[in-house]
């Protein structure tokens, strides 16, 4: 079963983008905007090879964070969040495949950014960014002009671009925040513990590193 990763997007054709480019700058230092606490962007994540189109759906004051992800000619995979801990990664076609994972912190808070280590301003996308780099595993691009977010890049070669970035945008079908009733089937069986019960993916190890370090 594919796992995708949190937080979270990118085209592959290199011809298409501009070439990064260090510039200096010459004042304080900026600080990272912190995310707003609603919000709807759409990505393209390229992970060894592997391209899929990301809906992210980010939820603060309900504590919630939604991930639909559809691979490239493949599945949809659907990732649940909730701050309580639990995460359901699953697909809603006939092969009802379900994970359910617990960490010990909830999703992303706001300020997830601060902290983080000042790298300067670079071209990314055609787009001056200011840059940072957080606890040594990810690089953020951030618009200089709009404050929004460009282009995340992490440690293991996972990078997303963001394609739309809708501020207090919020998903109100309460049906894309439940999971489907065979995520449960086994756990009511006693078969199945609440908790991870295999080794996680790169995605769920950045997720840690993310939500661990506040």
């Amino acid at each position: 079963m594919y796992f995708p990763m949190k937080f979270i997007f990118l085209f592959t054709l290199s011809t298409f983008f501009v070439p990064s480019i260090a510039l200096k700058s010459d004042s304080t230092n900026p600080i990272p905007s912190p995310w707003p606490h609603q919000f709807h962007a759409t990505t393209i994540m390229n992970y060894t090879g592997g391209l899929r189109k990301v809906d992210i759906w980010y939820d603060w004051p309900n504590k919630k964070y939604l991930h639909i992800n559809q691979y490239q000619l493949g599945k949809t995979l659907y990732d649940i969040e909730w701050d309580n801990g639990t995460s359901f990664y699953f697909t809603l076609d006939s092969t009802q495949e379900c994970t359910i994972r617990h960490f010990p912190v909830g999703i992303l808070r706001p300020n997830w950014l601060e902290g983080a280590n000042y790298m300067g301003q670079r071209y990314k996308d055609g787009f001056l960014c200011n840059v940072w780099e957080k606890v040594d595993f990810i690089q953020y691009y951030e618009d200089v002009v709009t404050k929004i977010p460009v282009y995340w890049e992490f440690y293991d070669g996972l990078t997303e671009h963001i394609m739309t970035f809708e501020v207090g945008k919020v998903q109100e079908d309460c049906n894309k925040w439940q999971a489907p009733a065979y995520c449960f089937k086994e756990i009511e069986k006693g078969k199945k513990p609440l908790q991870e019960n295999s080794i996680p993916s790169s995605w769920e190890v950045h997720d840690r590193r993310f939500r661990g370090d506040k």
